[in-house]
């Protein structure tokens, strides 16, 4: 996989397909390779190019374990376009990479042709933001809990009960979680773009055409804060997708990846394909 300097970094990348180009932005302490297992494949399929990265903080992109600020996510999105030269683009993101995706759109607007938000947020609340600095204490603290204890709390946190309640499911995804849980230096500083400040009244200059897809069983993200955001969004459509959890791009990606090419079909060219 290639790697590009931008915005003063170093980010890994990987460009797959042909057609107009789909920028795809990961959420918290994941890889790119995720987007890979679903969504990357639906989308060539029908048409698009799709690159995906590695954010800051993800090795082999620079982990910048100094720390950053979302506006410097949002330099090396902006960064990322240009190289490449596919902007305007099609623009995808999820919980962190929601966040980076809409002041994408605030701050660049000539670079976003749709944004789609998924499991996301304009601001913070009590609770979330006491479990944001919580973790991030727990990470300074240097006290590493068994594997077996976060990958359990991590599947309470990210899954639905009706993937929870299947026990054969629920193994897969602690297996999982236990194999690839990670906080190292770049993940920590990810973790301190939270808790976020209240958005909201400046996501309502976004021009850009905005999907946000809640879940509704997201404990992280729950759909009223997914709906406030789309609310704010001048013609933004809203759209929430029951039995899924914070992950439910994973729990359910048919459903998932429908609504993201439905949306992308309403600013096609003539003839209906990119």
């Amino acid at each position: 996989m290639p790697v590009i300097s931008v915005n003063g970094i170093r980010l890994n990348y990987k460009d797959t397909g042909s057609g107009e180009p789909v920028l795809m932005v990961m959420g918290t302490g994941a890889g790119h390779r995720v987007w890979e297992l679903h969504q990357v494949p639906a989308l060539v399929e029908a048409g698009y190019r799709v690159i995906t990265f590695d954010n800051r903080g993800i090795p082999p992109s620079d982990e910048c374990a100094e720390g950053f600020t979302v506006h410097d996510m949002v330099g090396d999105v902006a960064g990322l376009i240009e190289r490449l030269g596919i902007g305007p683009c099609r623009v995808v993101g999820t919980s962190m990479g929601a966040y980076v995706a809409q002041e994408l759109a605030l701050a660049r607007p000539e670079l976003v042709r749709q944004a789609v938000l998924m499991a996301t947020r304009g601001r913070s609340d009590t609770v979330r933001s006491a479990l944001a600095v919580g973790e991030i204490e727990l990470g300074d603290s240097g006290v590493e809990p068994p594997a077996r204890y976060r990958a359990a709390v991590q599947a309470l946190q990210v899954l639905s009960p009706s993937t929870l309640n299947d026990d054969l499911q629920a193994k897969d995804w602690l297996d999982l979680f236990e194999l690839t849980l990670s906080r190292g230096p770049g993940v920590q500083a990810q973790l301190r773009l939270d808790p976020m400040p209240d958005r909201l009244d400046a996501y309502r200059r976004i021009g850009v055409p905005c999907l946000v897809i809640s879940f509704a069983d997201d404990l992280i993200t729950p759909p009223h804060h997914g709906r406030a955001v789309a609310e704010a969004i001048p013609g933004a459509i809203h759209e929430e997708l029951a039995a899924c959890g914070h992950y439910g791009y994973l729990e359910d990606p048919a459903g998932v990846n429908k609504r993201i090419l439905a949306f992308f079909e309403r600013d096609a060219p003539a003839g209906g394909h990119p």
